[in-house]
């Protein structure tokens, strides 16, 4: 953790008083690091707009072709954080300032330790993925009375296997990068502590292409891969709208706030 924190995290250890989001130019490519370690990045209010506000950048500054989201502190994503009660929507970007919005231009997500639920449907809406390989990818939310709400059961298999996404959500284990990258999420595996330099080389590889190019081919890409969404968001209210109401929803929360096993009633 101590290597992969000087190598990936120049900027030292977070504190609730520093920003939720740092960035960095490198040549054409944004870097977007989170920077609320001391959540394990998990995503409120404050870093949402953060987010969104990096992404508005990166898409608006023509300067730009290329960016990068990163994690700190050895950590990417631990998801939602509950106490924000998905207070976490922005008006450009929809969840998290990223998963519900319309980009041009390509992101690369670059993981090192866990990414998981919001974490994970946050590398969902990236293109491209670079993992360390102490990297870990899950979809916790069964083990919560929950399910994901942000585009997981429907991007999850589509960049998986369905049989390893089914596996993901429904028993709630992770996986590892290395059968990350067997099963085609991942493009690249890195050391501990240089997925952010693997990502930046593989950005800079993108940029030294034809801009108009890159951009025309990322968007027919995405209108296919995309041409279900609608069905996929309404299949995900339905099933949300099932568990929020649910015993075994309060019930999962309040297991985990009480660090105790839960005890479902299936209702």
């Amino acid at each position: 953790m101590a290597e992969a924190h000087r190598r990936d995290d120049p900027t030292g250890p977070t504190a609730p008083d520093r920003p939720p989001v740092r960035t960095e130019r490198r040549g054409r490519v944004l870097v977007i690091r989170m920077c609320r370690e001391h959540k394990r990045n998990a995503i409120d209010r404050q870093l949402a707009d953060a987010l969104d506000e990096a992404f508005n950048t990166l898409e608006d500054d023509d300067t730009l072709r290329a960016g990068v989201l990163t994690g700190s502190g050895g950590l990417f994503s631990a998801g939602s954080d509950l106490n924000a009660v998905g207070d976490y929507v922005t008006e450009r970007g929809g969840e998290y300032g990223l998963i519900r919005r319309r980009r041009r231009k390509p992101l690369i997500a670059a993981v090192e330790g866990p990414a998981l639920g919001g974490g994970l449907e946050l590398v969902l809406a990236c293109d491209l993925v670079v993992a360390a390989a102490t990297a870990r990818f899950g979809l916790p939310e069964v083990r919560l009375g929950l399910v994901p709400t942000c585009a997981g059961l429907f991007r999850g298999p589509r960049a998986l296997p369905v049989n390893l996404a089914r596996e993901l959500v429904l028993t709630g284990d992770p996986i590892g990068a290395e059968r990350a990258y067997a099963a085609g999420l991942v493009n690249r595996v890195t050391e501990e502590g240089g997925a952010l330099t693997g990502a930046i080389e593989l950005a800079d590889r993108i940029c030294g292409n034809a801009p108009l190019a890159v951009r025309a081919s990322l968007r027919a890409m995405d209108r296919w891969l995309s041409a279900d969404d609608d069905l996929g968001w309404r299949a995900t209210d339905e099933a949300t709208a099932t568990v929020l109401g649910s015993r075994d929803h309060e019930e999962g929360i309040a297991a985990f706030l009480g660090k105790r096993a839960p005890r479902w009633s299936g209702d």
